[in-house]
């Protein structure tokens, strides 16, 4: 029918994007509603902020806590889109990322925040990025020799073809999201994505840079966690199977082969230098004891999509993940002892608190437990 009637059929195309656009960049310009039951509601991670508890989630929800997680009080936040991640880089300075490309910023350990990005500049971000890209590509094939030059055209066109996505995301409004944040100190840090977004800031968010080439990723899977090992190196796991590691602050990136090709939802550390764990799909979890460079799978029964990782100070490390999975390690990842949460609510996030209870949130919001799951009284 749209062959025949291309005009009409564009036409509509373009009435109904528009709402969409509208809609998204209205979310973006709503500030999330007070309600008592924000912490009841869909939380999807939380991190310490100092000896403050602050956690994230659906309809621009953000919390925190100073009293172990006991009573919480909402944030004042400027937009209502699903938030994803939240990270410290001091105890008063953080970053909170989420749908439509969404980067908040806090320099109140959590109580306020401001938009800092949102997904339509950070795609013309991208743009500018792969345009750059594509005219230094374009000059080195008039100098390459013949026979290099099939190969770089190959990658011309990859080029031409991620420009041209970030230019449709433009047309349609900020619809990428973004999957998690890290920061190292109040002015460096990353945020990753979907459809391989890296955006780096070295001065505290106030200007980003398209950090992406820096990654071997040229189908642009999407990138689920980033996160810095004990010994200092950072690791950015996702889609089918993607493990890229950094040794020298984020500058460069190397890809590690990994040994599942299925998609990595979450990567910590151990309390070991230059370990990494990595976890995901159908409870697959991957442990590295050389930054990345081999891997040996490690085994449990839990067969549950694993989301996040907490390491206690003592070492212990807890993974959570779908059906009230909570899996614990006392041997720094080498084996884990599953359980599961009577409730078998999803847990997006762990923190652990005072002796060896712990934190969860997740679907029905914030839980605490002991080591087996098991609600606090």
């Amino acid at each position: 029918m749209c062959e025949t009637l291309g005009t009409v059929c564009l036409g509509l195309s373009a009435a109904l994007v528009a709402p969409r656009a509208l809609a998204l960049a209205d979310i973006l310009e709503t500030p999330a509603r007070p309600t008592e039951l924000a912490p009841r509601s869909l939380l999807t991670d939380a991190t310490r902020a100092g000896d403050r508890i602050v956690s994230v989630g659906e309809r621009g929800h953000i919390i925190y806590s100073d009293d172990q997680g006991q009573s919480w009080t909402q944030a004042e936040v400027p937009v209502s889109v699903t938030l994803t991640a939240v990270d410290f880089g001091t105890a008063d300075s953080g970053w909170a990322v989420g749908h439509s490309g969404a980067v908040l910023h806090s320099s109140d350990a959590g109580e306020t925040w401001q938009l800092q990005l949102d997904g339509i500049r950070a795609a013309e971000l991208v743009i500018a990025s792969k345009e750059e890209q594509i005219a230094e590509l374009e000059a080195q094939i008039e100098q390459a020799p013949e026979d290099q030059k099939e190969d770089l055209e190959w990658a011309l066109d990859d080029l031409y073809f991620a420009m041209e996505n970030a230019q449709s995301d433009m047309d349609i409004g900020p619809v990428n999201p973004l999957l998690d944040v890290w920061f190292e100190n109040d002015q460096h840090g990353f945020v990753v994505g979907a459809y391989g977004m890296v955006l780096r800031t070295r001065d505290g968010g106030n200007t980003w840079q398209d950090w992406a080439p820096q990654l071997d990723n040229p189908t642009n899977f999407h990138y689920n966690s980033i996160s810095e090992v004990a010994g200092g190196g950072l690791v950015i796991v996702g889609e089918a199977g993607q493990i890229h590691v950094s040794t020298d602050g984020g500058e460069t990136w190397q890809k590690r082969e990994s040994p599942y090709d299925g998609s990595l939802f979450g990567v910590s550390g151990t309390s070991r230098v230059n370990e990494i764990l990595a976890f995901g799909l159908r409870g697959n979890a991957l442990l590295s004891t050389d930054l990345g460079r081999t891997w040996t799978m490690v085994p449990n029964e839990a067969n549950a999509t694993l989301n996040s990782a907490a390491v206690a100070a003592d070492g212990r490390i807890t993974l959570v993940g779908n059906g009230g999975a909570v899996l614990m390690s006392s041997n720094h990842g080498e084996t884990f002892r599953p359980h599961f949460r009577e409730d078998r609510a999803g847990v997006m996030a762990v923190v652990p608190i005072s002796g060896t209870n712990l934190l969860l949130v997740g679907e029905g919001g914030v839980k605490t437990t002991d080591a087996r799951g098991r609600n606090l009284k």
